[in-house]
């Protein structure tokens, strides 16, 4: 078996197929330079490779000779975002694997996870499935659902798919080595697209309802991020809660409690009222008591934010030591590409 990947989707699948012996050769990304030092950094793969000794192809085109010698005798491939695409000749005559964070057809593309929370799914889907010639395409092999937490991230539940698709991932290979996969082909007229997300994205809009405010602040956890300004201080948007407001509009005056501290209920009843979707009475944008935040309909309870070149910390702790008060906004907006 030959292990292709670079991204660490792919680790813990194959650390357990390397536990168990069954990988001859893995192929990664070249090493490239990350963080402030410009460090040269091997893919998370390639460490997971060195760890257990297995042999190392490291390329930045794995269609060449090299790599087809080292296929020759294999009858299966394991593809995890790995970054290149494979010519037919490569995958010809074996088995390749796929393992995709999405609902195929839908979310073919880069950012599976992030643009599914996004749009604000709550049930996320990572498939078993054929390497084929146009990217996400193949047939699928095993599907695996994900529902999501109500205050996790894109990045942690790309770390519980990883984690968790390894028995469907490893299933899939047996069955596969013993000549018995079957494929159910994909409906093309129901594909969709998971671009690439861009540094400009880094930003929500307030003026939409709390359940898509939610979902785009942590379907943009951890990259690009979610950025804010308050005070004229920028802030990092990491994790929020929703909370419903019962249509009753949050008073912005004064109060005894503090930026950051809970209300005495998640919900905030209202008698005669609907319980839920009813326009804010508030600003979007608006620091209420509390600290929580007005949307369009009903109000995000902020949990965790990022200073500028700061650590990740809670809100009551940021709001230590700052004139934060309710009755001022929060503002959020694109931001310029760096050239």
């Amino acid at each position: 078996m030959v292990f292709f990947g670079s991204g660490s989707l792919g680790v813990p699948c194959l650390q357990e197929l390397a536990r168990r012996g069954f990988i001859d050769v893995v192929v990664s990304q070249p090493d490239r330079p990350a963080g402030r030092g410009r460090v040269s950094t091997p893919t998370p793969i390639s460490v997971a490779a060195l760890e257990y000794g297995l042999k190392l192809i490291r390329t930045d085109n794995a269609n060449q000779l090299e790599t087809l010698d080292q296929c020759a005798r294999a009858k299966v491939l394991v593809v995890i975002a790995f970054g290149q695409k494979l010519l037919p000749e490569l995958i010809a005559d074996r088995v390749a694997i796929n393992l995709h964070p999405s609902a195929l057809p839908k979310w073919r593309g880069a950012a599976p996870i992030q643009r599914a929370m996004m749009a604000g799914e709550q049930r996320i889907t990572a498939c078993a499935m054929a390497v084929a010639e146009r990217m996400d395409a193949g047939a699928i092999y095993a599907r695996h659902d994900f529902e999501l937490g109500a205050t996790e991230t894109a990045g942690e539940l790309h770390d519980r798919i990883a984690r968790d698709s390894v028995e469907m991932m490893l299933q899939t290979i047996e069955r596969a080595r013993a000549g018995a996969i079957i494929g159910q082909e994909q409906i093309e007229a129901h594909a969709t697209r998971a671009m690439k997300l861009s540094k400009s994205e880094a930003y929500v809009d307030f003026a939409q309802p709390a359940e898509l405010v939610r979902c785009r602040i942590h379907g943009l956890a951890p990259w690009p991020g979610c950025d804010a300004e308050i005070s004229g201080e920028p802030i990092r948007l990491l994790r929020v809660r929703e909370v419903s407001v019962n249509g009753a509009a949050l008073s912005a005056a004064p109060s005894g409690i503090l930026p950051g501290e809970n209300l005495p209920s998640k919900n905030l009843p209202s008698k005669n009222l609907p319980s839920k979707n009813l326009p804010s009475k508030n600003v979007p944008g608006e620091i209420l008591q509390g600290g929580f935040v007005a949307c369009a309909v009903d109000a995000i309870e902020i949990m965790q934010v990022q200073p500028v070149g700061g650590r990740a910390m809670a809100w009551q702790d940021f709001c230590r030591g700052r004139s934060i008060q309710a009755g001022q906004r929060m503002t959020s907006a694109p931001r310029k590409e760096q050239t």
